[in-house]
């Protein structure tokens, strides 16, 4: 999986247009759309392999939760680990990384978790 889109085809000014101030960061929405494109994969495909482990395990109530959020800070550390020291020429903002689409990774989780719960112990 490439994590990481550095082509600039067009780009975006972030910040005033002030010639005194600080030289500012220039976003390629087309990089941005694709590394948020992959990040959601990314947490998508974590939820399910946590949730298809979880429910093999057999885990149930709070020990399936704290599983989920063992999976969650894995799958976040492997994230910034790509990407390395330099978070800020990847994504806008690291919260959105954090918390964009969390429902959905949950649900996903959720999901796969109690129907291989289901197929493996129940029937």
């Amino acid at each position: 999986i490439l994590l990481l889109n550095r082509r600039m085809n067009r780009k975006l000014r972030v910040g005033g247009s002030s010639e005194s101030q600080a030289p500012q960061m220039e976003y390629s929405p087309i990089a941005i759309h694709l590394n948020n494109g992959v990040l959601e994969y990314c947490r998508t495909s974590g939820a399910a392999l946590g949730g298809s482990t979880a429910g093999i395990l057999g885990l149930t109530g709070l020990q399936g939760f704290l599983f989920f959020v063992i999976v969650l800070i894995c799958t976040y550390g492997c994230i910034f680990i790509k990407a390395g020291n330099k978070r800020s020429k990847y994504f806008m903002s690291t919260t959105s990384v954090l918390t964009g689409s969390l429902f959905n990774v949950l649900f996903t989780y959720v999901l796969f978790w109690t129907f291989l719960y289901g197929v493996v112990h129940v029937y």
